[in-house]
């Protein structure tokens, strides 16, 4: 015969209480929940500090067992009657830290059942299995890359398939076929693509996979807060998200159009630093002999100055040259040969340049 006895210790859930009509149930119910995770979280407290004491009473008696051992024939016998009866305290510590263990594990034995201590219970003990976190902090920033890199070589057509799914059962669905893309590389490929999108200009598109960015992250950071693998939060992240509160989808639709806010301004900042490579790049081109650029000369140039190369006149820059302060001529004339706006004897150098081609 099947014994039931086990199932009538249960906690009923709170919304399964009856209220007065001028209580505000829900509010009631969020009070009366969030003092059980309180008690919960004090137990556990209590059952952690044991586990400490008693892990700190182990190495004590270890120590001083070595110290007795060592201590048989190079101390007299009022130091060995000393050692043990620090030895006999500690044992009768010991009893304590046990009586206490046994006391907290049958207050927890006898404490109901309620929907949080049989969902986490059996969710740890599914077939999925929660597999060790990886530790990022362990991982230089190469290490990390190259980890990236191999991760999108390897997923890259599904990730890209995952961030054009437009409906949360879609995308429920396809992550869990794919469990492996519920994860940290999985969310920064997404970021760098809507990068790529809004400097593309395609703008619609960045929207749509944002709100794929935003999925992910939010079961990354749903992982985060009940210590699991994402892996074994996609389904309960979409099945919150599709039965939430107005407050929750909220959050999520701010962070939405917070995330979007932020690639537009990352794009911008990107373009403008990818003109100023290609200025600086351009600028590098044009640098004379001297490693100064030409236009930057001519524009500091007198206005006489600058004539005489607009129009390409050789005798308009001597008589120019000869009007002006000889330390400014020098000055000037020393730049523009810097830059490649002048070359002395540039007649010579091309007759030694056929010279030499003749040859």
């Amino acid at each position: 015969m099947v014994d039931y006895s086990k199932w009538k210790d249960i906690e009923i859930s709170d919304d399964e209480d009856d209220t007065h009509p001028n209580i505000d149930t829900p509010s009631l119910f969020r009070w009366r929940h969030q003092a059980r995770l309180e008690r919960m979280a004090e137990k556990q407290k209590e059952m952690e500090e044991m586990k400490k004491q008693k892990r700190k009473y182990d190495d004590e008696v270890k120590t001083l067992k070595e110290k007795l051992s060592q201590a048989k024939e190079s101390v007299g016998v009022e130091d060995m009657s000393k050692l043990k009866s620090a030895l006999a305290e500690l044992e009768r510590k010991g009893e304590e830290l046990v009586n206490k263990q046994k006391e907290l594990e049958k207050k927890e034995r006898l404490e109901p059942w309620n929907v949080d201590t049989i969902s986490s219970d059996g969710f740890s003990k599914t077939v999925i299995n929660r597999p060790p976190p990886r530790k990022n902090e362990e991982l230089s920033e190469e290490e990390k890359e190259q980890r990236m890199k191999e991760f999108v070589k390897k997923h890259e057509a599904n990730i890209k398939k995952y961030g054009m799914y437009r409906s949360f059962d879609d995308s429920r669905r396809y992550l869990m076929e794919h469990p492996e893309l519920a994860c940290e590389d999985t969310a920064n490929y997404l970021v760098v693509w809507c990068i790529n999108l809004e400097m593309e200009e395609k703008h619609d598109l960045m929207n749509h996979v944002a709100h794929q960015t935003i999925c992910m992250q939010f079961i990354l950071e749903l992982a985060k807060q009940l210590e699991r693998d994402p892996r074994s939060c996609v389904s309960a992240f979409f099945h919150r998200i599709q039965q939430a509160e107005p407050e929750y989808k909220k959050a999520f639709t701010d962070e939405l159009e917070a995330f979007k806010e932020r690639i537009r301004k990352r794009a911008e900042q990107k373009l403008e630093e990818m003109m100023k490579e290609a200025e600086e790049e351009e600028r590098q081109k044009r640098l004379g002999p001297g490693g100064l650029d030409p236009v930057e000369v001519m524009e500091t140039l007198p206005e006489e100055l600058k004539e005489c190369f607009i129009t390409q006149d050789v005798e308009m820059l001597q008589k120019t040259i000869e009007k002006m302060d000889p330390e400014d001529a020098k000055y000037h004339m020393k730049r523009c040969v810097d830059s490649g706006l002048w070359v002395p004897n540039a007649a010579d150098a091309e007759n030694a340049n056929k010279d030499k081609a003749s040859e």
